[in-house]
């Protein structure tokens, strides 16, 4: 079962960097279908022409077909649930099994954890399941860990960062989902104390280009494994050339400054 872990991490790690650029688009469960999202075909389209290793859906989009035409792209289903209708939209609930995602093709699966939410401890159960079955069916796992509640004056903190990187690694996470702590120095403590690899999350939809390139950059300097961005890839006017930015940074090491110009280039 490792053997097969290892080769659907391939899928969605790039083997000869070991990094990857991965493109949530799970937030049409959360918040409807927001702009960048409506016409789901183009959309994954245009993050597959810019070089995205993975693209995170829920499994109904899966059965509608992720891909229709051209180069394929590792697929992670998402496997956790709630909306922003809801009493409690920071409780996750569970929507699909390892299973269901091993019999659609996925390529992971990820879930999402509220550390700090009044149902953290039932997240945390969850996810002690979902990583036992992944070990089962050889399924790599993405934890996307968020520090969310009356405890935490700032989800951005790194001591509430770190503490939440960890956890997911502890319970089983092959690749850990966290906010960006807002500098390398600070961001290194969270990628020194997580013994499996940290991707950084996009957040809110940002002001500038430049912002996001200098996010990204100060991530991988700090020894992170790459990103999972989605409203400010598919939001952007240009998300091919928007991935291929990133990918600039996270697979050849250019700098910020470099990403930002050959954004901003011509054609």
């Amino acid at each position: 079962m490792m053997i097969g872990k290892h080769i659907r991490l391939e899928r969605i790690i790039n083997r000869q960097t070991g990094n990857t650029v991965i493109v949530p688009m799970d937030h049409g469960v959360t918040v409807g279908p927001i702009p960048g999202l409506i016409d789901m075909k183009t959309a994954v389209d245009n993050v597959v022409a810019g070089g995205a290793n993975a693209i995170i859906m829920h499994k109904g989009l899966v059965r509608a077909g992720h891909r229709q035409s051209g180069q394929d792209i590792g697929l992670i289903i998402h496997m956790s649930a709630s909306t922003s209708l809801s009493p409690n939209p920071s409780g996750k609930v569970l929507v699909c099994t390892v299973e269901e995602a091993v019999q659609m093709g996925a390529d992971g699966v990820s879930i999402h954890v509220n550390l700090g939410a009044p149902s953290d401890d039932d997240m945390l159960e969850h996810l002690g399941s979902v990583s036992k079955s992944c070990t089962q069916w050889g399924m790599p796992l993405v934890v996307m860990m968020y520090t969310r509640g009356e405890k935490i004056p700032n989800e951005y903190d790194v001591k509430f960062i770190k503490h939440a990187a960890r956890v997911g690694a502890e319970i089983g996470a092959d690749i850990v989902k966290v906010n960006y702590t807002g500098t390398p120095a600070s961001f290194e403590e969270v990628t020194a104390a997580c013994p499996v690899p940290v991707v950084i999350a996009g957040g809110e939809k940002m002001e500038s280009d430049a912002e996001i390139m200098e996010m990204v950059a100060g991530a991988m300097q700090a020894g992170a494994a790459g990103v999972s961005i989605g409203r400010n890839v598919f939001q952007h006017a240009d998300p091919t050339r928007m991935v291929a930015a990133i990918n600039r940074i996270v697979h050849e090491k250019i700098s910020a400054s470099e990403a930002a110009a050959f954004l901003g280039a011509k054609k």
